[in-house]
């Protein structure tokens, strides 16, 4: 059955960006952030094709979405579970060399029991708390850490040490920002001074990996700059500015598509849809599109978003309801049952950004990528 409603994904504009990303950040290893069903792009299709670009690491939240990029990759394909792994998950992590980090000691207890029982040592990731105050061990935890990898090395295999930022997007975190550097750069000193040392150290998504190239370590956690997308304006200006250029390096490879599911005439002096939020003041032409807040148009665009039918705007009228929007086409010319519906991305010389319908919704870009539902088709073009 097809649906009423499509996301397609450019190969190019992918390849365009990771070939971006591994010159401007030269030698460092990169790992792809597919969390949050690849920030909406969809982790079956995008792992498939980051994989033909050359990405082989790639980072997720959950034990389920490690799973869905494992079923999706290639064997070579190093995974990492950045959040929530349960206990009784473990085993198939390490038997299947699955990373993750461990934040607290119950957790790392854990992982030695499970590894015990398994002819696999847990490859795990320890996260220190430097400031933003959501996972990772305090640093007074560090000597019994410590003591603990030393105590279990037939279980345990010290993969890597990490934090995360509170807000690198933005200049109103810098003196939050300074502060957990320097906590992490003492917690690395610190298990050094221990005589322990991680595989591997990393700090910074895609922001801090713009902004601050001196916590660059081994390895940068590469999220929304992959699917086209800067962490913020202000980092894009910073960018712009730096490298004396006017034009993104950056493209998106989203665009979400439906088409004209019915046509009607409304006579001056009708409401339209549900309610009394839009009055038809003259005869309006408008076209019913199958698409409404169930499938991530939000209903916050109704009488503000637009679509894009023949290369022209069209304004949506009305409430937007669950399944259906409907947008006035009186000034499109030869407007069809059928005709292809633009909701974001580009129809000849007219484009719907992410940025432009996320602002109208008040939606953040990450919030709007990843609300687009899991059963709306991807197809990679």
């Amino acid at each position: 059955m097809m649906k009423s409603t499509h996301v397609k994904l450019s190969k190019d504009a992918l390849k365009s960006n990771w070939d971006f990303l591994r010159e401007y950040f030269k030698d460092k290893k990169l790992s792809a952030v597919v969390k949050g069903n690849a920030y909406g792009h969809g982790i079956e299709e995008y792992v498939t094709m980051a994989e033909q670009c050359g990405v082989n690491h790639f980072s997720v939240f959950n034990a389920e979405e490690a799973f869905r990029v494992q079923q999706s990759s290639a064997k070579n394909t190093t995974i990492m579970i950045m959040g929530a792994i349960e206990d009784e998950d473990l085993a198939w992590a390490i038997e299947n060399d699955i990373q993750f980090y461990v934040f607290n000691m119950e957790r790392l207890h854990a992982a030695i029991k499970a590894a015990a029982n398994t002819d696999k040592k847990a490859l795990v990731h320890i996260e220190i708390e430097t400031g933003m105050y959501r996972t990772g061990f305090e640093q007074a935890m560090i000597p019994e850490l410590a003591d603990t990898f030393k105590n279990n090395t037939d279980t345990l295999v010290f993969q890597g040490l990490c934090m995360h930022f509170a807000g690198a997007e933005s200049i109103t975190n810098y003196f939050r920002v300074k502060k957990q550097k320097i906590s992490f750069k003492r917690a690395v000193k610190q298990f050094k001074n221990l005589g322990l040392e991680p595989n591997m150290i990393h700090t910074c998504c895609s922001a801090a990996a713009v902004r601050l190239p001196d916590m660059h370590y081994d390895m940068l956690r590469i999220g929304i700059m992959q699917y086209g997308f800067w962490p913020s304006p202000e980092i894009l200006i910073e960018y712009l500015n730096k490298y004396k250029t006017v034009q993104s390096p950056l493209r998106r490879i989203i665009s979400w598509e439906s088409k004209i599911m019915s046509l009607k005439l409304v006579p001056p002096g009708e409401f339209i849809g549900y309610g009394s939020s839009y009055f038809a003041h003259q005869e309006i032409h408008v076209a019913v599109v199958p698409v409404g807040y169930a499938h991530g148009f939000s209903r916050s665009l109704s009488n503000t978003g637009h679509v894009l039918i023949n290369e022209m705007r069209a304004p949506v009228v009305g409430t937007v309801n669950m399944n259906c929007v409907v947008v006035d086409v009186t000034n499109i010319p030869n407007v069809k049952i059928n005709d292809k519906v633009t909701l974001i991305g580009e129809q000849g010389e007219q484009e719907i950004t992410v940025a432009s319908f996320g602002e109208l919704s008040s939606q953040l870009n990450y919030e709007l990528l990843t609300r687009l539902p899991m059963d709306i088709p991807r197809f990679v073009v």
